[in-house]
């Protein structure tokens, strides 16, 4: 069977233009700072909201743990010093 009207290349493409994909907007967990999908909790804390929810340590082997402990352990202490507290004497000078 023929087809009788032939649709132009421009009604085609209008038509199709909603079926374009929006990309993925993702948010950072507010433990460890990594990206994340919004209203899921983090698969590499366990945390969600601020407070854990999961403990992700305990579905690890002893050579996993040990590793992703050091890991957990290294990022707490970049972020204290991070954390700084400041006393009057050095807040004049800023």
């Amino acid at each position: 069977m023929v087809v009788r009207m032939r649709h132009t290349k421009s009604a085609t493409r209008q038509r199709r233009s909603h079926h374009a994909l929006s990309s993925v907007a993702f948010s950072k967990c507010s433990h460890c700072g990594t990206e994340i999908l919004p209203h899921i909790i983090c698969q590499n804390c366990g945390y969600y909201k601020g407070r854990q929810v999961i403990d992700v340590l305990k579905k690890l082997d002893k050579k996993e743990r040990k590793k992703k402990e050091k890991e957990i352990h290294e990022h707490e202490a970049t972020e204290a010093s991070t954390k700084k507290e400041l006393n009057p004497a050095e807040l004049s000078h800023k």
